[in-house]
């Protein structure tokens, strides 16, 4: 088990309170995030759009949060959680009620904008809120309980949203669901503090433009960082793209399945990320050199579920199959985390933040690109989603050969740390 570092702050019933403020926001982001993956072929005929248009919606969207991340993480160093966690809520709760009330397609795209753009400053936020309340050691479960909750939110939508709009149709739902966002906003304004009392962070000199430079140049020459982008850019995608939009019409359209049976598929998924969340947090915050196996297993695992998926005969797999495939999906958000549990140790506390918002970046760029590909090929092949979902070896591809070119140079990093943290301890008098 990882010690507790000199000067960790204590954890305690406050600092679960605190945290979980700050997570009930991140909740609530991802209920909205995740509200057009179920929403998907409603909003194609609300529309009057096809499968490259619709995807647009989600790429727009990560488009604006992957482009945030690292400006995101420069202010959470700077400003504090609590201020920019508001400043989020307040974005996200009018793009959740603009997308409810547009009444055209760029209105709709202009409202993911928003929403993603609010989106954006959540998750970076409440690890940076975990790393200040609890001790070191409880970073790697924090922040796997941190996507288990995000996923909760997922949850939320898969079962309660997608009822919701055959049973109250779409403006209701969503003018209903951004109700969330004005509730969150009131608990964060009363209940959330940065940091506990005694625990201030030491203050670092900001000098703006050559502040900004030295923060980013700092955070990424250190491989760790640089490791965790490609690992969340590798786990991530695959299941985000499934849950954010192209999962229930491959089900629906590909497999034949109807929308309830497709919808009970996307809640497995949710459910499997739960459960996998706690075992690998507690794996790694035992072992952390189980990390890179983890994660590469998963993304193993992944690739062959998809490729079995993909290639069975006469094009409609067994339900069994369907099933494994969504169990295996879930392992994917977890897997991601692991991408912090390598950058939290190779950077100082006043860089977190920047360095978190770096390796935030991989999973949405690469969801990003494959929700492109898909649209694109599915108009491209008329419908034929064997050949769109291939897209995603392509991409495993490249990160998992980024992660083995950066593996060994991040763990005999680690190693020079440690051992250099030894010999300070060692003539630190007392």
């Amino acid at each position: 088990m990882r010690p507790s570092l000199p000067g960790d702050p204590p954890g305690g019933r406050r600092a679960a309170l605190v945290w979980g403020v700050g997570v009930s926001v991140y909740f609530v982001a991802v209920i909205f995030r995740t509200s057009l993956g179920v929403a998907g072929l409603d909003a194609a005929q609300r529309f009057h759009v096809g499968a490259s248009a619709l995807s647009t919606f989600s790429i727009l969207q990560l488009l604006v949060y992957a482009g945030m991340q690292i400006p995101v993480g420069l202010m959470v160093d700077r400003l504090g959680t609590k201020k920019v966690l508001a400043l989020g809520v307040v974005l996200f709760t009018l793009g959740q009620l603009g997308f409810a009330l547009s009444p055209s397609y760029p209105m709709a795209l202009a409202a993911r904008v928003l929403l993603g753009c609010g989106d954006a400053m959540t998750f970076i936020s409440v690890l940076r809120l975990g790393g200040r309340w609890f001790p070191a050691r409880r970073g790697p479960l924090i922040a796997q309980l941190a996507g288990l909750i995000g996923m909760a939110g997922n949850l939320v939508s898969t079962v309660v949203l997608s009822r919701a709009l055959h049973g109250l149709g779409w403006t209701t739902t969503f003018v209903g669901s951004s109700l969330a966002g004005v509730l969150v906003l009131v608990l964060l304004l009363v209940l959330l503090k940065d940091h506990p009392e005694g625990y201030e962070p030491a203050p670092v000199p900001h000098a703006g433009a050559a502040y900004v430079r030295r923060q980013i140049a700092a955070s990424w020459r250190e491989p760790g960082t640089r490791l965790g982008l490609w690992v969340h850019f590798t786990t991530q995608f695959p299941a985000m793209v499934f849950l954010l939009l192209w999962g229930l019409p491959f089900l629906v359209e590909a497999q034949g399945l109807d929308r309830g049976t497709a919808g009970e598929l996307l809640t497995l998924v949710v459910l499997s990320n739960m459960a996998v969340g706690l075992a690998y947090g507690q794996i790694i915050a035992r072992h952390g050199g189980a990390r890179a196996p983890l994660a590469l297993a998963t993304v193993a695992a992944t690739a062959l579920l998809w490729a079995a998926t993909l290639a069975y005969p006469g094009g409609h797999a067994p339900m069994w199959l369907l099933v494994t495939l969504c169990l295996v999906l879930g392992a994917c958000g977890p897997a991601s985390m692991i991408g912090f549990d390598f950058a939290r140790p190779a950077n100082p506390p006043e860089r977190q933040g920047t360095a978190s918002g770096i390796v935030n970046m991989g999973g949405f760029i690469a969801s990003m690109t494959t929700l492109l590909a898909v649209g694109v090929l599915l108009d491209a092949t008329g419908d034929d989603y064997r050949i769109a979902f291939s897209s995603v070896f392509v991409l495993e591809a490249l990160g998992v050969a980024q992660i083995l070119r950066l593996k060994s140079r991040t763990h005999r990093r680690e190693r020079e740390r440690l051992v250099a943290s030894r010999v300070e301890a060692v003539h630190v008098p007392v």
